[in-house]
């Protein structure tokens, strides 16, 4: 089915600007994708996607593509400069249905996990799950403090990872009682003297790593759970690093020799 919209008030559209919110991804259980790498990304991974929209130069050039999708929505630029909070759309957009991103007992805690305790900044959100991807990770947990998984600036930065991973919302605590449970270690991050130097830690093929809010770090409360919490020696003078530069310095240290 290919139907043409040409007006911003056309309940398609409002249906589909409504998405740029956590309210609208979970009514319609959707959120979009940006452009034809996100699409690309998708469908080499199998995931279904319900409809493509597009400009009819973008539509005329990617035919194959097109081909593939039950709806399409040819649309003008003004139509997607509206949609989509991107400053240059690329003139193509999908949406995907949201997965089911909560916890099922008894699943398999097996491989590396990230988890993000209240990471608000949605780049190092984004970047970190990337990062986990390139590292070879199982999945990745956020807290339901952090930046919402498929808001616009998250999907951007995550560049197509979130067809790779598993990726759950859910209470931390919880998830660290089960890898404890599981006997698999879960190591925490945190810039105290006591803390140890990740140097210190033999690489593993099991385990969770958490890394918490960029301006106050990780909750008490999980620190106190952890099997232990590193740090990362410094020779300069910074006084940290960002977060996500601490997660990948540490995703790729905890896991080496362990690659794919």
């Amino acid at each position: 089915m290919r139907e043409q919209l040409t007006s911003i008030k056309n309940q398609h559209v409002k249906d589909w600007k409504k998405l740029a919110t956590k309210k609208g991804r979970e009514k319609f259980n959707a959120y979009l994708l940006d452009g034809w790498h996100l699409v690309e990304e998708a469908l080499k991974s199998g995931r279904e996607l319900t409809a493509l929209i597009g400009t009819a130069a973008e539509l005329a050039a990617h035919e194959d593509i097109v081909a593939r999708f039950p709806k399409v929505y040819e649309v003008t630029p003004a139509i997607l400069n509206h949609v989509l909070d991107t400053v240059t759309p690329q003139g193509i957009a999908a949406i995907a249905p949201l997965p089911a991103h909560q916890f099922k007992p008894g699943m398999d805690l097996s491989g590396a996990w990230l988890f993000l305790d209240r990471v608000q900044d949605p780049g190092n959100v984004g970047t970190m799950i990337r990062t986990a991807d390139a590292a070879g990770f199982a999945g990745v947990v956020v807290s339901h403090r952090s930046a919402d998984l498929f808001s616009p600036k998250v999907v951007r930065s995550m560049q197509g990872s979130q067809f790779h991973l598993q990726l759950f919302t859910g209470d931390l605590t919880k998830w660290v009682a089960d890898f404890t449970a599981a006997k698999i270690p879960v190591f925490g991050t945190q810039l105290n003297p006591q803390a140890k130097s990740y140097l210190d830690v033999e690489p593993r093929e099991n385990f969770a790593l958490i890394m918490g809010n960029e301006g106050h770090g990780m909750a008490a409360d999980l620190l106190e759970q952890t099997t232990a919490n590193l740090y990362i020696p410094m020779r300069g003078e910074a006084e940290s690093l960002n977060v996500a530069v601490s997660a990948g310095i540490l995703m790729f240290a905890l896991t080496a020799g362990q690659a794919k």
